[in-house]
């Protein structure tokens, strides 16, 4: 297996949510790190963690990010961090999987599926060997605790339920030497 981490400058973590039931509001978080092992000869046997700062949550709306950060959604006084960590994948095609995996929000784990599509390899400018991902799911927030809102006079809810989430990863090859010095330092 070859050990991937990822390229800050070219991976997102993005989400939406409705609003009002109306509209949706768009945010994502900008402090995140992501740990893959990946052999694109034995996909099946992929390894994903992902550790991400919760209060890096961004909309666009001080006080909506605030709001977000607090114990009515992610409490990241309490819980700074969220983190997906998968436990199989299901190869589906040579560029497309199911990966299967445990999402803890606020402490709380619960099985999430991530339709990954793998967008291929590349060597950069720069000699790095790096692979590219996108993923894709939808949770209801609810079943993490996330239960604050507010009922719409004109019926409905002021925050819908579901998070659709779309994760963008660009991943750099860590040189076996690394790989290997990190792990005999655990």
């Amino acid at each position: 297996m070859t050990t991937w981490t990822k390229d800050p400058n070219h991976s997102h973590i993005d989400f939406r949510a409705r609003h009002m039931m109306i509209s949706w509001v768009r945010g994502s978080f900008h402090n995140f790190d992501a740990n893959v092992e990946f052999d694109p000869d034995r996909p099946e046997n992929t390894q994903v963690e992902v550790s991400i700062d919760a209060a890096s949550i961004d909309t666009g709306v001080n006080d909506r990010d605030n709001h977000l950060r607090s114990a009515d959604f992610l409490d990241a006084t309490n819980h700074p961090t969220l983190t997906y960590k998968s436990r199989r994948i299901e190869v589906l095609d040579s560029a497309h999987a199911r990966l299967i995996g445990d999402l803890t929000i606020r402490g709380l784990s619960r099985e999430v599926v991530l339709d990954v599509e793998y967008a291929g390899s590349a060597v950069s400018p720069y000699g790095k060997h790096q692979v590219g991902f996108n993923a894709q799911t939808k949770i209801n927030r609810k079943d993490w605790g996330l239960e604050w809102n507010v009922a719409l006079e004109t019926g409905g809810w002021l925050v819908g339920d579901e998070i659709q989430i779309n994760i963008e990863l660009e991943l750099v090859e860590v040189p076996e030497t690394v790989a290997v010095a990190e792990a005999s330092a655990d």
